[in-house]
């Protein structure tokens, strides 16, 4: 196949059919200006919880044009440049693999010539990189025209702070991308506790209030270990109501789920690419911490006012709101379970932290002991059986086997296994009352997940 059916293949011709109802994946070709597109001048964003997709949606995005062989500037305000890169190089290699390309040096010189990344940071805090803002972005800009002949068609603007940004600073980056007769495509981040367990209907907090500079609002909702892509906003059609687009994504690759393609998991991912789900409390929770932070992993540690943690790295403390989302019957729970629980005020919340570390990952990890009846012991028990509700990949590390398992949910049994993390939202947790050989298992999963010579085989 050719990087013209490798185009024809992207999920943004499909998205372009359920906004005009009439295109054809065929009718647009690289080198053409496709007129059913964002448009120059005007501003895209894409909206999804943390750790669902919306760097490799915007990839997607990039290399749509780059096919075309137009201009990409990807500005970073959380991630390296090098790490940007490997998020192309892993979505691109995902997609010619699938797509069986035969022009893969050709294209991949293509991409190259017609792409350049910068990072900033958003305050200044990150080395070598100084803080963002629009007038540096815009001389920036003109600086890549002046000395490089460089003048973008397309500006990629992810992990924009939404929560801290005001009229001023958008109406400067919509007059920048009318001025540059360019596309601006930005990410936002939204928060379950606004948007609720459904997509919404509307443009959610924290672009609703900016609403009246956004061309087109895309939002991305995880639904049976898939992403759907929901159409919030298009200036264009004057659309007053939400629309299904009928895409269906891989959510690590954003490629278009199709049974027939491959969908083995990317090796070539960075590290910072991944984010690891836990409680910052002592034991097995601060160690899964302790090597993520070796390996480069992101963290996301979620707890509340009055819970002991022994790590701050992505320390996310939840609102009695919050909490809520995750609230369980206690009852529900003792019958799961299979043991009794009292009505503790201090363990509900346990409870409801722990549905947050489990509700929005692809995989989890747990280190305890699988007891008779194939519950896990302990108040990490609840991770295991909210994992087996939802269908996610469970793994335990039996401290007193001192083997991994792995639950098969068409048996109903675990089975011994040596797994990997192979998605890029997972989480880990277990035991306070971690033994040497529990925490050789979960330095042992890093480095058969992260370390260079594993990824690279």
């Amino acid at each position: 196949m050719d990087r013209n059916e490798m185009y024809k293949q992207s999920p943004l011709r499909i998205l372009e059919r359920a906004r005009s109802g009439k295109v054809d994946a065929g009718e647009a070709a690289p080198g053409s200006v496709d007129a059913h597109g964002l448009g120059r001048g005007n501003l895209g964003v894409v909206m999804a919880r943390a750790g669902v997709g919306k760097t490799a949606f915007l990839v997607h995005i990039a290399l749509d044009s780059l096919l075309r062989e137009r201009k990409v500037l990807h500005v970073s305000l959380d991630a390296p440049v090098d790490h940007v890169h490997s998020w192309y190089e892993a979505v691109f290699n995902d997609l010619a693999r699938a797509a069986q390309l035969t022009d893969l040096a050709g294209t991949t010189e293509l991409i190259h010539r017609n792409r350049i990344i910068q990072a900033y940071t958003l305050h200044g805090h990150g080395a070598g990189q100084s803080a963002f803002s629009v007038d540096k972005l815009t001389s920036s800009i003109a600086l890549l025209a002046q000395h490089a002949g460089f003048k973008p068609d397309v500006l990629i603007l992810d992990a924009f702070d939404w929560t801290r940004t005001n009229d001023k600073e958008l109406e400067a980056l919509t007059a920048t991308a009318k001025a540059l007769n360019l596309e601006l495509w930005m990410t936002a981040l939204t928060h379950r506790h606004q948007t609720g367990g459904d997509a919404p209907s509307s443009v959610p907090p924290p672009c609703d209030r900016f609403s009246r500079y956004l061309q087109l609002v895309l939002f991305l909702q995880p639904v049976d270990g898939h992403l759907s892509v929901r159409l919030l906003k298009d200036a264009s059609l004057g659309a007053a109501m939400a629309v299904d687009t009928h895409l269906s994504l891989y959510p690590d690759t954003m490629r278009l789920v199709d049974d027939r393609l491959p969908t083995a998991p990317m090796k070539d991912l960075p590290p910072s690419a991944y984010t690891l789900l836990s409680g910052a409390a002592e034991g097995a929770e601060a160690e899964f911490g302790t090597c993520a932070e070796r390996y480069g992993v992101r963290e996301e540690n979620i707890s509340f006012e009055g819970h002991r943690v022994v790590r701050t790295r992505g320390l996310r403390m939840l609102s009695d709101e919050e909490l809520r989302e995750g609230d369980v019957s206690l009852a529900y729970v003792s019958a799961t379970m299979h043991r009794t629980y009292h009505q503790n005020a201090t363990l509900r919340k346990v409870l409801q932290s722990i549905w947050h570390q489990v509700n929005s990952a692809q995989e989890v990890f747990i280190i305890g002991v699988i007891q008779p009846d194939g519950t896990v012991k302990g108040g990490t028990g609840w991770a295991a059986e909210l994992a087996r509700h939802q269908q996610k990949a469970l793994h335990v590390f039996d401290q007193n086997q001192k083997g991994w398992f792995s639950w098969d949910a068409k048996a109903r049994a675990w089975n011994p296994s040596r797994p990997v993390v192979g998605r890029t939202r997972f989480t880990g947790t277990g035991t306070r009352h971690l033994t040497p050989d529990g925490a050789a298992a979960i330095a042992d999963l890093f480095q058969r997940s992260f370390g260079r010579s594993n990824r690279q085989s």
